[in-house]
C-alpha cells in the first residue's frame, strides 16, 4: 500500500484511494491552519505536495476502474472512484492490485497472445469444397 504515490502508472485499490483522501485533506488543514496563525503566504505552496499526491492517487483509481486519469474531472466520478469495484483481473494499465484474475488464463497478462491464435470457424466454403461437417444440411 502507498507504493509510487508520486507516480501515474498503475492502479490502486479503494482503500488507499481513500485514505490517501483524508490524509491529504488533514494534511491541507494543517498547513491552513499554520497560514493563517502564522500569516507566512510560503504555506500556501506547501499545498501543492497533497494536491499533486491526490491527481496522482486519483489517475491510478480511475486505471483500476479502467479509464484514463483524465476521468476524474467529471462531476461526482469521485464517488465512482471511492465505491466503484476496479476491473476484474488486468486490465491495459496494469495488474489488479487485488491479485483477483490476475492468473486467469482469460484475464490473465497473455489473454491477447491467447486471444489472437484461436480458430475461427465460419459457415463459408468455396463452392464444392467440404469440410466434413453436416450439420445444418439436408444429408
Amino acid at each position: 500500500m502507498f507504493k509510487s504515490v508520486f507516480s501515474f502508472e498503475g492502479r490502486i485499490r479503494r482503500t488507499e484511494y481513500g485514505l490517501t483522501r483524508i490524509f491529504a485533506f488533514l494534511v491541507i488543514l494543517l498547513i491552513a491552519a499554520l497560514a493563517e496563525s502564522d500569516g507566512a503566504e510560503a504555506f500556501g505552496l506547501l499545498m501543492l505536495l497533497p494536491i499533486y499526491i491526490m491527481i496522482t492517487q486519483g489517475a491510478k483509481r480511475c486505471h483500476d476502474l479502467g479509464n484514463s486519469g483524465w476521468w476524474m474531472l467529471i462531476p461526482f466520478y469521485g464517488l465512482i472512484m471511492l465505491f466503484g469495484s476496479g476491473d476484474y483481473g488486468p486490465n491495459e494499465y496494469g495488474d489488479n492490485p487485488k491479485g483477483e484474475g490476475n492468473d486467469d488464463p482469460y484475464y490473465g497478462t497473455d489473454f491477447q497472445q491467447k486471444a489472437s491464435v484461436l480458430p475461427v470457424a465460419t459457415n463459408q466454403y468455396p463452392a464444392g469444397e467440404d469440410n466434413g461437417n453436416t450439420v445444418g444440411r439436408d444429408l
